[in-house]
């Protein structure tokens, strides 16, 4: 951690422009992969085609907004800190699966989306109501619980990033030494410049081992730009583009992740208080963390009205201040400034959207493998006694389980819908047993400022060594 006089510009200082400018551009590219990759996984995997850009250029644009009233705290909604949001890598299975229903029915990317966004607008509501009652929860989301559901996001979601570096799902050429041999170049350059002495190239390893697989991509003829003369000049924010739908067994894996998410926040803004060298404990600690969470539900409703996914604050942003020394909050002006200059060009998410699925699976195995690390890095700092040990095997071994093919064929739509998902029954299994099962020893895991900073250290130092966005993980 920083020494107190290690800061440049505290929290309320005001920067010049060239420093200001300087330290904006350092927090866009450490969070800008994160910003955009959720979205390509999403339209890629569940073929949304030519929406991408416009959903990229939203997803630049809503980041931009949700950074600023992180920052500015209108009427008390937000950290008052450099909080850069995004979409968290949380929220894909359970986003994925929601689109999955839609497509079950027949539904066009229109029809995928709407209900995508539906669900996620309402299941804002849980983090805003949760962020008022976050003392509350220490004996429904223990440390132990928190790291189960990390974990097995992270695991669950190493089949897809593995499945892009082969090619992507029905790829002619799918599993090609070519898509092997360039996703395989991705990752070793990733893992390279994590060895470096230098910070600022282990902070932007994943962007730089993408920029390189896209080189090398297109040269192998991977690469076209035949379609980006089609895209507009701007990309104008359309509230309800898609139109919302809803579904009850769609909303229940979103719900679940909000109230996971909720207590990573918790954990990322303790992280960035030590680092602005702001108070962990006591009324202004508390007033500033109830506000940063009630900003990431606020921000997520945002991001549905604006046809994008739900935003929360990203950890990895935590590092450039400790680079830097810039805490100063009004550096969240620029940044948020830089996000949505982004957001209004297509051309942009076209080009983004040309990545090819090689490239990108060798950076989110990474970045998946990262949030499967973080969850065990939690899970490594509990006691585990025989009780926690039970509601580990357990959880684990529900919630991977029902990954196996057609094991809930026979059940309701409503229960495959919902227990189909390894993170609910994972997560639900570790709760409800958490609750049931009776303590063996005095004093129950409770999530405190220490606990929290715990997490988020934990959460931040693999961030930087890797790179990445929760995203607000869960």
């Amino acid at each position: 951690m920083s020494a107190p006089n290690e800061l440049l510009y505290p929290l309320d200082a005001t920067p010049g422009f060239s420093q200001s400018s300087f330290a904006a551009i350092a927090h866009v590219l450490a969070s800008f992969v994160g910003i955009i990759t959720p979205t390509l996984i999403i339209g890629g995997v569940l073929g949304l085609g030519e929406h991408i850009p416009y959903l990229i250029s939203m997803a630049l644009f809503v980041s931009g907004v949700g950074t600023l009233i992180q920052a500015w705290r209108p009427l008390g909604i937000g950290a008052g800190m450099i909080c850069v949001q995004g979409t968290s890598f949380a929220f894909l299975s359970s986003v994925l699966a929601a689109g999955f229903i839609a497509k079950a029915k027949g539904g066009g990317p229109e029809e995928i989306l709407s209900l995508i966004l539906g669900v996620c607008f309402f299941g804002a509501f849980v983090e805003i109501v949760l962020s008022q009652f976050l003392h509350r929860l220490k004996r429904i989301i223990t440390p132990l619980v928190t790291g189960i559901v990390i974990t097995i996001i992270g695991i669950s979601l190493i089949k897809v990033g593995m499945t892009d570096l082969a090619g992507g799902v029905n790829a002619p050429d799918f599993g090609s030494p070519a898509n092997l041999a360039l996703g395989g170049v991705v990752l070793l350059c990733i893992i390279a410049l994590n060895f470096c002495a230098n910070p600022w190239l282990r902070l932007s390893s994943i962007v730089l081992g993408l920029l390189l697989g896209f080189v090398i991509a297109i040269f192998m003829g991977k690469v076209s730009f035949d379609g980006l003369a089609a895209l507009p000049l701007l990309s104008v924010p359309m509230p309800l583009r898609y139109g919302f739908s809803f579904d009850w067994s769609a909303f229940a894996p979103i719900a679940v992740i909000y109230l996971i998410t909720a207590i990573e926040s918790t954990g990322d803004l303790t992280a960035n208080c030590i680092i602005s060298q702001q108070p962990i404990r006591g009324d202004s600690y508390i007033k500033r963390i109830r506000g940063g969470v009630l900003a990431d539900g606020f921000n997520s409703m945002l991001a549905a009205l604006f046809n994008t996914f739900p935003n929360t604050t990203f950890s990895q942003n935590n590092g450039v201040i400790q680079l830097t020394g810039v805490a100063s909050r009004h550096i969240g002006f620029y940044i948020a400034a830089l996000l949505m200059l982004l957001g209004l060009f297509p051309i942009i998410g076209g080009i983004l959207q040309q990545i090819p699925k090689p490239v990108l699976g060798g950076a989110t195995l990474v970045m998946f493998g990262t949030v499967a690390a973080a969850g065990v890095k939690i899970l490594a700092n509990e006691t585990l006694d025989r009780r926690k040990l039970l509601i580990l095997a357990v959880s684990f071994g529900l919630g991977l389980g029902v990954m196996t093919p057609d094991l809930l064929s026979q059940m309701p739509k409503m229960v495959q819908s919902i227990f189909g998902s390894p993170i609910t029954t994972g997560g639900l299994a570790a709760i409800v047993l958490s609750l049931l099962l009776p303590t063996t020893q005095a004093g129950e895991s409770e999530i405190t400022a220490t606990d929290a900073e715990d997490t988020a250290t934990a959460s931040r130092r693999l961030s930087e060594n890797a790179g990445r966005s929760e995203s607000r993980l869960i």
